[in-house]
């Protein structure tokens, strides 16, 4: 499987682009809007042209055409045919290539195995789920033996719930098909679940490409650090397993619940937009809820960032313009706060 570099590609938005995926890894793309995602992937499946050079496994792919880059290219729109079966899809491309009925039937066997869609091979695409359209058009795009996939915002035309679970079961399929593969993602959180490193384009340009955890505990550039949110990171000062997967890390004066994963726990990480605040107090039960005093307000464009002590310990929440103007929040004023427990990453004691 290939090594794929991209090395000063420029067209378009893209500004002098390098970029080195892995054989077999799973890279995210991840940026604002304009910021050249699909344009990179447009680039290594080479449907449009540009200056630089791609390469894969050292071999320069420039003058190479589309369909003879070895490369699955999955849209946001899925596109599958609705007058073919599952099973008929996914041999569509082999079919087209000229491959032996042998070779077909062997293939979309393999893919509708890896991919858990056996059962539904004599189904059309109108019966089936969105995350079950999602796993036909996986295996058609890599059907014809490529050895790079390319999707498109996988899971953006699902519903929230779908799109959730299918990210958890997307990353670990793609990495049983042992494939190279390049994605783009709005959702930062939806990235992590998926990919083995992020890549994060500003401009054109890659400000930083690491694994989900340097990204959010070491921000490379400055615009990765505001991208990201600038989260809240404490140091774990002791570490108390609790029962049914949960353990209490003590940071400062701060005591915290977080899911536990059989690993000590060195540092958190908490997104001030994670950060419920409310100057009276909220009802129910008290696991990650605190009361401290504001220290700083600082205001931006469109949100506003609040800065609360608790003793040793502050963190930043960051609201909204018009929800903080609907509250009464001034330095000196007490204040409740409330951890999102779902949302907490942690990395391990070195």
């Amino acid at each position: 499987m290939p090594r794929i570099e991209l090395k000063n590609i420029t067209k378009h938005i893209l500004n002098d682009l390098s970029l080195t995926i892995e054989d077999k890894e799973v890279v995210a793309l991840v940026g604002p809007n304009g910021a050249g995602k699909s344009t990179v992937l447009n680039v290594i499946a080479g449907l449009i042209g540009y200056k630089g050079e791609v390469s894969f496994d050292g071999k320069k792919m420039d003058r190479i055409p589309p369909h003879r880059r070895g490369i699955g290219y999955l849209f946001q729109d899925l596109a599958l045919f609705p007058h073919l079966t599952v099973a008929a899809n996914i041999a569509y491309g082999l079919k087209v290539q000229g491959y032996d009925s042998t070779v077909i039937a062997t293939r979309v066997e393999e893919l509708t195995k890896a991919l858990h869609i056996e059962r539904l091979k004599e189904r059309y695409p109108q019966n089936l789920s969105g995350g079950e359209k999602q796993r036909v058009a996986i295996a058609r795009a890599i059907a014809p033996f490529q050895k790079v996939l390319l999707l498109d915002e996988p899971t953006a035309s699902l519903d929230a719930q779908t799109a959730k679970y299918l990210r958890v079961e997307l990353g670990t399929l793609l990495r049983r098909l042992e494939i190279t593969v390049v994605f783009v993602i709005h959702d930062l959180l939806g990235a992590e679940e998926i990919a083995d490193r992020i890549a994060i384009i500003h401009q054109g340009r890659i400000e930083q490409a690491a694994s989900p955890e340097t990204i959010f505990f070491h921000p490379g550039t400055e615009v990765v650090s505001e991208f990201i949110g600038r989260p809240n990171i404490l140091n774990c000062d002791q570490c108390r397993v609790l029962a049914s997967g949960l353990v209490e890390i003590t940071s400062g004066d701060m005591r915290m619940v977080l899911p536990y994963e059989g690993d000590m726990i060195g540092k958190i990480a908490i997104s001030p937009h994670d950060i419920y605040v409310s100057t009276t107090k909220p009802p129910g039960p008290t696991l990650n809820r605190y009361q401290g005093v504001v220290t700083e307000i600082v205001r931006h464009r469109s949100v506003v960032r609040v800065r609360i002590s608790m003793g040793k310990t502050s963190l930043v929440a960051e609201l909204s313009k018009g929800i903080f103007d609907e509250m009464d929040i001034a330095e000196g004023r007490e204040i409740f706060v409330v951890v999102k427990l779902r949302r907490l990453r942690y990395v391990e004691s070195a």
